[in-house]
C-alpha cells in the first residue's frame, strides 16, 4: 500500500477494522426502551428500521434531550417515530474519511449509516472518523520520517 492509498481510507476499510455491527429499533418502540438499548450497547444513536431492513430514521441522545425532556414529554409514553431524525443522511462504503467528515460537519450529525444497494451495512460515528484520520496522519508522518532519514 502506497502512502497515498493509505491516506485515502474509505468507510469500507473502517467497517472492516471496527466491525459492521449496528443496533436498531422499530419506529413503534418506546423511547425509554431505545434509551435502555443505547445504554446497554454503549452507543449514542440507534438506527430506526421498518420491517427490520428499511432505514426510516435515526434516534440519538440529542433527539431525546431536545424532543422529549425539553418538551416535557415522557420517554415511556413516546414512540421513537415521534422523535427520530429523518430523512437520514447516509454514505456509501467507498466514501473517504475526509468526505464523511465534511458531510457530518455540513449536516451537523454524529453518526452516518452506511448503505450499499439500499441496505444498511454498518454505521460510522464521528469518533470512528477522527480515529481513522489520526491513524492516517501518524502513518504519513512515519513515512515522511523514514524518507527524510533514509530508513525506508
Amino acid at each position: 500500500v502506497s502512502p497515498l492509498e493509505h491516506a485515502m481510507k474509505t468507510v469500507q476499510q473502517i467497517l472492516q477494522s471496527k466491525g459492521s455491527t449496528f443496533w436498531f429499533v422499530a419506529p413503534d418502540t418506546m423511547v425509554y426502551d431505545a434509551l435502555k438499548l443505547m445504554a446497554e450497547k454503549d452507543v449514542g444513536a440507534l438506527l430506526v428500521l421498518e420491517s427490520g431492513t428499511r432505514l426510516v430514521g435515526i434516534i440519538s441522545e440529542r433527539d431525546y434531550a431536545r424532543k422529549v425532556i425539553l418538551k416535557g414529554k415522557s420517554s415511556p409514553d413516546t414512540s421513537v417515530r415521534e422523535i427520530m431524525s429523518h430523512p437520514v443522511t447516509t454514505v456509501e462504503p467507498q466514501r473517504t474519511v475526509e468526505e464523511c467528515m465534511a458531510v457530518m460537519t455540513d449536516k451537523r450529525v454524529r453518526h452516518l449509516p452506511v448503505l450499499s444497494a439500499d441496505r444498511v451495512v454498518g454505521v460510522v460515528s464521528i469518533g470512528d472518523l477522527v480515529k481513522a484520520s489520526l491513524d492516517e496522519k501518524d502513518f504519513l508522518i512515519k513515512q515522511l520520517e523514514n524518507y527524510i532519514t533514509g530508513t525506508h
